[in-house]
């Protein structure tokens, strides 16, 4: 690697080291820097991968007979583990054998102990998508989107790609192109269904196979509440469970809600996304600066959500799918604000009807509207919802049409993967 890397740097200085008397301006000498060094990013991929392919061709039979699998899942982060687990189990159940590749250099598969799976840690971003361009596998199993239209590329040896959601409220949410080349999409529930086939006709796509599977990772921890702790006699429990960025419930109406909620006679816990440490740091600090005085409010940082949500009496979010999971999940309500989403960037734009994840919201919680004064009367407006039978109704009814076969999503997803890998064969 250090040799191929020495030989492209090397023709690219060679190459742009000629005389030069002409003057150029910070600006566009930034601009130039910028397409140099994509010139050589570019140059030392294409040459990387120009030399596994001649190595493939040469070794080709003997790669083929050490990396070749029936049976591959990529898990591109750890926070995923929950949709992957129940399969993996059932693999090992079976005695079938799987590998397993994962970004996560911690991913909780580690501390397994499965005789019939192996695992590997294969890096993140480029490196790994670099290797799984040339992986060569009979069924891949996947729930990370956009497969040969962003950084992930099909390899030509492998034969299937299989998609499963990381998301129970699913309806055409990812990006445009999402799932266009996967080979088949794993469902929770029927409803997805004439969705994909609705934007196939649309975009002229080959038709995929759809099994409804249901959700591995809501059985996951549906099956988890059985350890979680409930606390007795709690006090009615306020989770402010945002997401990050601009457009997040925290950054546009934080201090507001915040100043609203510390007189209120509620515990208030504020569970920030991951990415906002990273991204919302400063407004993180800010805020927790501010409310440290108040004893009802609390900061909750562990990555682990699930006790959290069981403790909570009511969730506030904004474009969270978090809020799916928990009033799925408890048969709890929910307050929402509605952020500004460019659907036009999302597959859901190209439906002739409103995506069920937004059509279902005004049945099952409250939207907050800040022209209305919504924000700064929040706590009134949760003792208003704290009683309303019809929306927890609702919830049942919406979480038994998104959420099916449940405790049976493993069992269906590996049938039908073992299933799709004996028709390959056959």
């Amino acid at each position: 690697m250090k040799t191929k890397l020495v030989f492209v740097i090397c023709f690219i200085y060679l190459t742009l080291s000629l005389p030069s008397y002409a003057y150029i301006d910070p600006n566009t000498g930034g601009m130039l820097f910028s397409i140099v060094l994509g010139s050589i990013t570019t140059v030392f991929f294409l040459f990387n991968s120009l030399f596994y392919k001649i190595k493939e061709k040469l070794f080709s039979s003997k790669i083929l007979a050490k990396n070749k699998h029936n049976f591959v899942i990529y898990n591109e982060g750890k926070q995923y583990w929950s949709v992957f687990k129940p399969i993996l189990d059932e693999f090992e159940k079976r005695k079938i054998s799987l590998m397993y590749f994962t970004s996560a250099i911690d991913d909780s598969f580690f501390d397994e102990s499965y005789k019939y799976i192996k695992g590997e840690y294969i890096g993140k971003g480029n490196k790994a998508y670099f290797k799984l361009a040339f992986l060569h596998a009979d069924v891949c199993l996947l729930t990370t989107p956009h497969l040969d239209v962003m950084q992930l590329k099909r390899s030509k040896n492998v034969k299937h790609y299989a998609h499963i959601f990381h998301s129970i409220s699913f309806s055409m949410n990812y990006r445009l192109f999402a799932l266009d080349y996967f080979d088949s999409v794993l469902c929770d529930a029927k409803f997805q269904v004439p969705i994909i086939r609705e934007i196939e006709k649309k975009r002229n796509l080959k038709a995929k196979k759809l099994p409804v599977v249901g959700s591995t990772y809501m059985d996951f921890n549906q099956k988890r509440l059985k350890e979680i702790e409930i606390e007795d006699n709690k006090e009615y429990t306020i989770l402010l469970a945002p997401s990050w960025g601009k457009f997040s419930i925290l950054n546009k109406f934080g201090e507001l809600i915040l100043n609203d909620l510390k007189d209120a006679n509620y515990k208030v816990i504020i569970r920030p996304h991951p990415q906002s440490l990273v991204v919302d740091k400063k407004l993180i600090d800010k805020l927790m600066e501010k409310t440290k005085k108040y004893k009802n409010i609390k900061w909750d940082f562990n990555p682990d959500n699930l006790k959290t949500l069981a403790n909570a009496d009511i969730l506030i979010s904004d474009f969270s799918c978090i809020m799916f999971d928990y009033a799925f999940l408890f048969n709890k309500p929910f307050l929402y604000l509605k952020t500004d989403i460019a659907f036009e960037a999302l597959d859901c734009s190209d439906l002739d009807e409103v995506a069920w994840r937004y059509k279902i919201l005004n049945d099952i919680s409250k939207e907050l509207k800040p022209q209305n004064g919504d924000i700064k009367n929040i706590v009134s407006i949760i003792d208003e919802m704290k009683n309303n039978l019809n929306i927890i109704e609702n919830i049942k009814n919406a979480s038994s049409y998104a959420w099916e076969n449940r405790g049976e999503s493993a069992k269906r997803a590996v049938d039908f993967l073992v299933q799709t890998q004996k028709e390959l064969n056959e």
